[in-house]
């Protein structure tokens, strides 16, 4: 008789030792989302602060064989800005060295009337230009976000320092079964593992780093990258107002038209941030400012 009394209670310490035991999971996990939550909020807002900032983009890339060794490598600097109301990238430097008079001449052609074009629109056709742009960054940016917290189960791997400020380490693994609606993110999601470094001080994303999963198809179809393919973007706080792009890596197998197989180690530097008041515009030389 007094088995029959204390079995529940057996029973009942049980699942309480079970759920004892299982809490710091369960509020790692739910500590890990929020994070990850507030740290998507901040990034949508430096999205905003960043729209205001010129900078150079210096992209290294390298094409492998099989066996490591560099079969061709391009380097080309570009000049980021906007202009008339909408973004524009101008090439500035090749393999490190300035352009060729022609081949400058030629980049200040392409500007001007890229720029002359834009003046002879009319508001309603400036207004659609500008919303195409807004619309397109937002399809890479803006879009996948919003499903970020659906796709992923997210957890506190540990903290680091970056750049002397203390972060979280948050892994993100696919979660099961969600399927995902925007390209990239239906693309991308279910086949990455992600690691996220969240500045404790502001929730800034300071760095991410993905790892391919499996082989995931880009821009239909067009571009593959190889499973173990993995894509790392550090940033850094400019002007202690927003942070933006520091470097961004690339190491991939990849197919390009779904012809030639590659092995591509790119690397892009951005530098020389610099922030505006108004709209980049065209002067009598030929420079933006």
């Amino acid at each position: 008789m007094a088995h029959e009394k204390t079995a529940p209670l057996r029973s009942r310490l049980a699942i309480l030792f079970a759920v004892a035991a299982l809490l710091p999971a369960i509020l790692a996990a739910q500590d890990a989302r929020e994070i990850v939550q507030r740290a998507i909020q901040v990034y949508e807002g430096n999205e905003e602060a960043a729209r205001n900032y010129t900078y150079l983009e210096r992209q290294d890339t390298k094409v492998l064989d099989g066996s490591g060794r560099v079969k061709d490598e391009t380097i080309e600097t570009r000049e980021f800005m906007l202009v008339d109301g909408s973004p524009y990238r101008r090439l500035v430097a090749r393999n490190d060295k300035p352009l060729t008079p022609a081949e400058q001449k030629k980049e200040e052609e392409r500007l001007r009337k890229n720029h002359e074009e834009r003046l002879k629109e009319t508001p309603e056709q400036r207004q659609v230009r500008i919303a195409e742009a807004q619309k397109r960054r937002d399809e890479r940016q803006r879009e996948p976000l919003k499903e970020l917290l659906q796709a992923f189960d997210f957890r506190v791997a540990g903290q680091e320092m970056v750049d002397g400020r203390e972060a979280w380490v948050v892994d993100a693994t696919p979660h099961p079964g969600f399927k995902c609606s925007t390209t990239i993110a239906r693309a991308m999601f279910p086949k990455a593992h992600c690691r996220f470094w969240i500045v404790k001080d502001g929730y800034h994303p300071a760095k991410l780093e993905i790892d391919t999963l499996d082989t995931v198809s880009l821009g239909l179809f067009l571009v593959r990258l190889a499973k173990g393919s993995r894509i790392a973007i550090d940033l850094t706080e400019v002007n202690r107002e927003v942070w933006l792009p520091k470097q961004v890596t690339v190491t991939a197998g990849a197919r390009v038209l779904l012809v030639k197989g590659m092995h591509v180690d790119m690397r892009m530097d951005f530098s020389e941030y610099k922030k505006f008041q108004a709209e980049s515009r065209i002067l009598s030389t030929g420079e933006v400012k």
